[in-house]
């Protein structure tokens, strides 16, 4: 039986991509810091699952039990990397960044860590990091999280350059939603449901794709958002 690991499984696109994936046959070790969440999830999904709370910002530990995870499991061959917060923060306010930073960046990190040297382990597998389309440019009133999915798009490209360099057939897939109904949305322009963004994402990880735009409508955005001047991205 196929395996995977979902790393923010308790809502949104990871929730969504769980049963996905499980329909599909996967085994799936379902991650995240809420764990009433995740065993309501649990008892949703067709096939066999694994729960283990995790809070990614705490890194060690979350190193740890992820690395029990994958024994718990016997074999994972995909990893979903979809744990992430974000607030906008004008005044920018130190908590909300420093919380912003914790999870977006170290502790995608070390999870992307004990991923990468499980599938190199293994010489085999597909890493899918989700990022945003925010990753695209800065922007003032949300600077902390705008600069962190920029660095969780940058750090999958050079993961991917790696295993081309170590000849090792480990794909990587970086997810750039636009808009998706979850709590981090913030608007409804364009808005996809989370079960519309998994659906796209699974068909992305069947054909092993590098980068994916979700849903496909937002690749224009992101040809206006990288052509945009300063001063007219400034103003928007």
């Amino acid at each position: 039986m196929k395996s995977a690991v979902i790393i923010g499984a308790s809502s949104g696109i990871g929730r969504a991509l769980a049963g996905a994936l499980s329909h599909a046959g996967y085994q799936v070790g379902l991650v995240a810091r809420r764990g009433n969440l995740l065993a309501e999830l649990r008892q949703e999904l067709p096939g066999h699952s694994v729960v283990k709370v995790v809070d990614v910002s705490d890194v060690e530990r979350a190193m740890s039990s992820v690395r029990e995870l994958i024994n718990e499991l016997g074999d994972v061959e995909l990893f979903v990397l979809s744990a992430g917060t974000g607030a906008e923060n004008p005044g920018l306010a130190w908590e909300p960044e420093k919380c912003t930073i914790a999870v977006n960046v170290l502790g995608f990190a070390a999870m992307v860590n004990v991923a990468v040297a499980h599938l190199e382990k293994r010489r085999s597998g597909h890493l899918v990091g989700i990022s945003s389309l925010a990753a695209l440019r800065g922007f003032g009133g949300a600077p902390a999280y705008f600069a962190s999915k920029a660095f969780v798009s940058n750090y999958l490209e050079g993961v991917r350059h790696r295993f081309r360099k170590l000849r090792i057939p480990v794909f990587v897939t970086d997810v750039k939603p636009g808009l998706v109904d979850t709590r981090l949305a913030g608007g409804d322009f364009w808005m996809a449901s989370p079960e519309t963004a998994a659906r796209q994402i699974a068909r992305a990880i069947r054909k092993r794709r590098s980068r994916v735009y979700v849903t496909k409508r937002w690749l224009l955005v992101a040809w206006l958002m990288r052509l945009a001047p300063d001063s007219v991205w400034g103003r928007l």
